[in-house]
C-alpha cells in the first residue's frame, strides 16, 4: 500500500505528449528528440522527462515531463528555442496530442 503526499506536489505540472511517428521515421524522431531533451534539461523548473517507446506496432511514442509549476513549463514551451527545436520534428510525426494537468495526489510504492 502506498502513501499519499500532499503539499508541494499540488503545485507541480505534469505533461503527457503523445507522438505518432511516421513509418520508418523512428531514427529521425530520436535524433530530433535528443536535441529537445538537452534543451529541457537546462530549463528552470524542469524536474524530469521520460520518453516511452511503443511495445506494439502503433508507432505511438509518449513523452512525459514534470515541472515545478505550470508557469515554468509554459515559459519554456513559448520560448523561441523550443519553437526552433520542435519545428523539424514535425516531419517525423503525423499526429500529436498534449495533456497538461496539476498533480493533486501522488502515491509512491512501498520500497522493498
Amino acid at each position: 500500500m502506498g502513501t499519499t503526499k500532499k503539499g508541494r506536489s499540488a503545485d507541480k505540472l505534469s505533461v503527457v505528449f503523445t507522438v505518432r511517428v511516421i513509418e520508418g521515421g523512428e531514427q529521425g524522431f530520436l535524433e530530433m528528440y535528443e536535441e529537445l531533451r538537452k534543451s529541457v534539461a537546462r530549463t528552470p523548473g524542469h524536474i524530469v522527462e521520460r520518453l516511452g517507446e511503443p511495445v506494439d506496432d502503433s508507432r505511438q511514442w509518449v513523452i512525459t515531463s514534470e515541472w515545478e509549476t505550470p508557469e515554468h513549463f509554459f515559459s519554456w514551451q513559448q520560448s523561441e528555442e523550443h519553437r526552433e527545436l520542435v519545428a523539424p520534428m514535425r516531419k517525423w510525426v503525423d499526429s500529436t496530442q498534449s495533456l497538461r494537468f496539476r498533480v493533486v495526489k501522488e502515491t509512491a510504492g512501498v520500497a522493498s
